[in-house]
Protein backbone atom coordinates (compact mmCIF):
# COMPACT_ATOMS: atom_id res chain seq x y z
CA UNK A 1 0.00 0.00 0.00
CA UNK A 2 1.05 3.59 -0.23
CA UNK A 3 3.26 4.05 2.65
CA UNK A 4 2.14 6.10 6.17
CA UNK A 5 5.27 8.20 4.77
CA UNK A 6 4.26 9.03 1.54
CA UNK A 7 0.94 10.20 2.63
CA UNK A 8 2.42 12.51 5.70
CA UNK A 9 5.07 13.86 2.89
CA UNK A 10 2.01 14.92 0.58
CA UNK A 11 0.09 16.28 3.48
CA UNK A 12 2.83 18.66 4.56
CA UNK A 13 3.46 20.06 0.84
CA UNK A 14 0.18 19.19 -0.85
CA UNK A 15 -0.92 23.20 -1.42
CA UNK A 16 3.03 23.13 -3.12
CA UNK A 17 2.11 20.81 -5.16
CA UNK A 18 -1.49 21.50 -6.08
CA UNK A 19 -0.04 25.12 -7.01
CA UNK A 20 2.77 23.34 -9.44
CA UNK A 21 0.90 20.50 -10.89
CA UNK A 22 -3.22 20.73 -9.78
CA UNK A 23 -3.80 22.15 -12.87
CA UNK A 24 -4.23 19.57 -16.30
CA UNK A 25 -2.63 22.70 -18.09
CA UNK A 26 0.32 21.38 -16.43
CA UNK A 27 -0.19 17.99 -17.98
CA UNK A 28 1.32 16.88 -20.98
CA UNK A 29 -1.00 17.63 -24.22
CA UNK A 30 -0.35 14.22 -25.48
CA UNK A 31 -1.60 12.70 -22.00
CA UNK A 32 -3.98 14.26 -21.71
CA UNK A 33 -5.42 12.96 -25.08
CA UNK A 34 -4.77 9.79 -24.32
CA UNK A 35 -5.97 9.95 -21.02
CA UNK A 36 -9.38 11.69 -22.32
CA UNK A 37 -9.15 9.25 -25.36
CA UNK A 38 -9.14 5.88 -23.02
CA UNK A 39 -11.88 7.23 -20.53
CA UNK A 40 -14.03 7.79 -23.97
CA UNK A 41 -13.69 4.14 -24.34
CA UNK A 42 -15.23 3.16 -20.86
CA UNK A 43 -18.87 2.39 -20.02
CA UNK A 44 -20.04 2.81 -16.48
CA UNK A 45 -18.32 5.14 -13.45
CA UNK A 46 -14.89 5.69 -13.69
CA UNK A 47 -12.79 5.91 -10.73
CA UNK A 48 -9.46 8.44 -10.91
CA UNK A 49 -7.37 6.80 -7.86
CA UNK A 50 -4.87 8.94 -6.19
CA UNK A 51 -6.12 12.11 -7.72
CA UNK A 52 -4.17 14.19 -5.96
CA UNK A 53 -5.67 17.61 -6.86
CA UNK A 54 -8.46 16.62 -8.68
CA UNK A 55 -7.43 17.67 -12.26
CA UNK A 56 -7.52 14.68 -13.86
CA UNK A 57 -11.17 13.81 -12.71
CA UNK A 58 -12.25 17.49 -13.80
CA UNK A 59 -11.08 17.33 -16.63
CA UNK A 60 -12.93 14.23 -17.73
CA UNK A 61 -15.85 15.10 -16.08
CA UNK A 62 -15.64 17.97 -18.42
CA UNK A 63 -15.46 15.60 -21.37
CA UNK A 64 -18.33 13.43 -20.05
CA UNK A 65 -16.81 10.63 -17.86
CA UNK A 66 -18.98 9.58 -14.43
CA UNK A 67 -16.07 9.61 -12.38
CA UNK A 68 -15.21 10.37 -8.73
CA UNK A 69 -11.55 11.15 -7.39
CA UNK A 70 -10.26 9.39 -4.60
CA UNK A 71 -7.15 10.26 -2.32
CA UNK A 72 -5.66 8.87 0.57
CA UNK A 73 -4.26 12.59 1.42
CA UNK A 74 -6.93 14.83 2.81
CA UNK A 75 -5.51 18.11 2.20
CA UNK A 76 -5.79 16.75 -1.34
CA UNK A 77 -9.81 16.47 -1.34
CA UNK A 78 -9.93 19.18 0.65
CA UNK A 79 -7.96 21.19 -2.73
CA UNK A 80 -9.91 19.28 -5.42
CA UNK A 81 -13.39 19.78 -4.00
CA UNK A 82 -12.34 23.84 -3.40
CA UNK A 83 -10.81 24.57 -7.08
CA UNK A 84 -13.47 21.81 -8.67
CA UNK A 85 -16.18 22.41 -6.85
CA UNK A 86 -18.68 20.26 -9.61
CA UNK A 87 -16.72 17.05 -9.26
CA UNK A 88 -16.96 14.79 -6.41
CA UNK A 89 -14.06 13.64 -4.31
CA UNK A 90 -13.32 11.58 -1.57
CA UNK A 91 -10.46 9.88 1.31
CA UNK A 92 -10.08 6.63 0.21
CA UNK A 93 -7.21 4.54 -0.62
CA UNK A 94 -6.41 1.96 -4.14
CA UNK A 95 -6.34 -0.96 -1.77
CA UNK A 96 -9.84 -0.19 -0.18
CA UNK A 97 -12.31 1.44 -3.10
CA UNK A 98 -15.56 0.92 -1.24
CA UNK A 99 -17.83 0.78 -4.04
CA UNK A 100 -19.73 -2.98 -5.00
CA UNK A 101 -18.20 -5.50 -6.63
CA UNK A 102 -18.46 -5.49 -10.28
CA UNK A 103 -19.47 -1.69 -10.60
CA UNK A 104 -17.07 0.33 -12.11
CA UNK A 105 -16.14 0.73 -15.79
CA UNK A 106 -12.77 2.21 -15.58
CA UNK A 107 -10.55 2.98 -13.15
CA UNK A 108 -7.78 5.34 -13.65
CA UNK A 109 -4.05 5.00 -11.76
CA UNK A 110 -2.26 7.97 -13.29
CA UNK A 111 0.88 7.87 -11.36
CA UNK A 112 -1.01 7.03 -8.18
CA UNK A 113 0.93 4.02 -7.28
CA UNK A 114 4.43 5.13 -7.89
CA UNK A 115 4.95 5.10 -3.71
CA UNK A 116 3.14 1.80 -3.42
CA UNK A 117 6.11 -0.71 -1.95
CA UNK A 118 6.42 -2.81 -4.36
CA UNK A 119 5.99 -6.37 -1.66
CA UNK A 120 2.50 -4.86 -1.60
CA UNK A 121 1.10 -3.53 -5.20
CA UNK A 122 -0.85 -6.68 -5.68
CA UNK A 123 -3.24 -5.66 -3.17
CA UNK A 124 -4.18 -2.94 -5.59
CA UNK A 125 -4.81 -4.77 -8.53
CA UNK A 126 -6.41 -7.53 -6.21
CA UNK A 127 -9.01 -4.57 -5.93
CA UNK A 128 -9.11 -3.27 -9.07
CA UNK A 129 -10.09 -6.38 -10.31
CA UNK A 130 -12.79 -7.04 -7.55
CA UNK A 131 -14.44 -3.30 -8.61
CA UNK A 132 -14.11 -3.73 -12.22
CA UNK A 133 -16.96 -5.59 -14.14
CA UNK A 134 -15.84 -7.92 -16.63
CA UNK A 135 -14.80 -5.79 -19.59
CA UNK A 136 -14.10 -2.95 -17.38
CA UNK A 137 -10.59 -0.87 -18.12
CA UNK A 138 -7.54 -0.17 -16.15
CA UNK A 139 -5.24 2.95 -17.39
CA UNK A 140 -1.99 3.27 -15.31
CA UNK A 141 0.84 5.58 -15.88
CA UNK A 142 4.18 5.21 -14.20
CA UNK A 143 7.56 5.60 -14.03
CA UNK A 144 9.28 2.82 -17.09
CA UNK A 145 12.63 1.38 -15.51
CA UNK A 146 14.05 -1.58 -13.75
CA UNK A 147 10.60 -2.87 -11.41
CA UNK A 148 11.14 -2.22 -7.84
CA UNK A 149 14.01 -0.23 -8.26
CA UNK A 150 13.53 3.01 -5.59
CA UNK A 151 14.23 6.56 -6.77
CA UNK A 152 14.37 9.20 -4.63
CA UNK A 153 11.36 11.32 -6.16
CA UNK A 154 10.60 15.37 -5.54
CA UNK A 155 8.05 14.82 -2.72
CA UNK A 156 9.19 11.07 -1.02
CA UNK A 157 10.66 7.89 -2.43
CA UNK A 158 8.96 5.90 -5.66
CA UNK A 159 9.35 3.03 -7.22
CA UNK A 160 9.75 2.17 -11.29
CA UNK A 161 8.33 -0.50 -13.06
CA UNK A 162 8.70 -2.15 -16.25
CA UNK A 163 5.65 -2.42 -18.39
CA UNK A 164 6.22 -6.37 -18.84
CA UNK A 165 6.71 -6.69 -15.23
CA UNK A 166 3.33 -5.24 -14.54
CA UNK A 167 1.77 -6.81 -17.38
CA UNK A 168 2.99 -10.28 -15.44
CA UNK A 169 1.40 -9.00 -12.11
CA UNK A 170 -1.79 -7.97 -13.57
CA UNK A 171 -2.66 -10.84 -15.90
CA UNK A 172 -2.19 -12.67 -12.37
CA UNK A 173 -5.63 -10.98 -11.31
CA UNK A 174 -7.83 -11.19 -14.35
CA UNK A 175 -6.28 -8.46 -16.55
CA UNK A 176 -5.12 -8.97 -20.07
CA UNK A 177 -3.04 -5.72 -21.47
CA UNK A 178 -4.24 -4.47 -24.39
CA UNK A 179 -2.04 -1.17 -25.16
CA UNK A 180 1.18 0.45 -24.13
CA UNK A 181 2.62 3.60 -24.50
CA UNK A 182 6.24 3.93 -23.39
CA UNK A 183 7.34 8.29 -23.82
CA UNK A 184 10.93 9.53 -23.36
CA UNK A 185 12.54 12.97 -23.17
CA UNK A 186 15.92 14.09 -22.60
CA UNK A 187 16.55 15.37 -18.94
CA UNK A 188 14.15 13.54 -17.83
CA UNK A 189 12.96 9.98 -16.13
CA UNK A 190 11.53 7.85 -18.76
CA UNK A 191 7.46 7.33 -18.43
CA UNK A 192 5.12 4.22 -19.54
CA UNK A 193 1.51 3.41 -19.36
CA UNK A 194 -0.43 0.33 -19.72
CA UNK A 195 -4.63 -0.03 -20.61
CA UNK A 196 -5.63 -3.09 -19.31
CA UNK A 197 -8.96 -5.26 -19.44
CA UNK A 198 -10.82 -7.03 -16.88
CA UNK A 199 -10.93 -10.82 -18.36
CA UNK A 200 -13.73 -12.16 -19.79
CA UNK A 201 -16.82 -10.35 -22.30
CA UNK A 202 -13.34 -8.70 -23.34
CA UNK A 203 -13.41 -8.67 -27.10
CA UNK A 204 -15.56 -5.27 -27.73
CA UNK A 205 -13.65 -3.44 -24.85
CA UNK A 206 -10.01 -4.26 -26.49
CA UNK A 207 -11.31 -2.78 -30.20
CA UNK A 208 -12.77 -0.14 -28.60
CA UNK A 209 -9.44 0.61 -26.40
CA UNK A 210 -7.31 0.35 -29.74
CA UNK A 211 -8.50 3.46 -31.04
CA UNK A 212 -7.64 5.58 -28.31
CA UNK A 213 -4.27 6.80 -29.72
CA UNK A 214 -5.39 7.80 -32.95
CA UNK A 215 -5.52 11.08 -32.10
CA UNK A 216 -2.46 11.33 -30.64
CA UNK A 217 0.36 13.62 -32.43
CA UNK A 218 2.96 11.55 -34.76
CA UNK A 219 5.92 12.67 -32.84
CA UNK A 220 4.26 11.30 -29.66
CA UNK A 221 3.30 7.00 -31.49
CA UNK A 222 6.46 7.23 -33.06
CA UNK A 223 10.14 8.10 -32.49
CA UNK A 224 11.36 8.32 -29.00
CA UNK A 225 7.53 6.86 -28.15
CA UNK A 226 6.88 3.10 -28.43
CA UNK A 227 3.14 2.75 -28.57
CA UNK A 228 2.26 -1.60 -29.87
CA UNK A 229 -0.65 -3.51 -28.65
CA UNK A 230 -0.59 -5.64 -26.28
Amino acid sequence: MVTSDAVRAYSQRAAEYADALGRIEHAVPDDREFVRSWAGTVVGPIIDVGCGPGQWTDFLRTHGAEIEGLDPVAAFIESAQSHYPSSRYRVGRAQGLEVKDGSLGGILAWYSLIHVDPSSIDESFAEFARALKPGGSLLLGFFDGESGEPFEHAVVTAYFWSPQTLAERLKLHGFNVVKTVRREAQGARPHAAIVAVKTRETYSSARSVSTCCESLTPAYRQGLVTVWEG
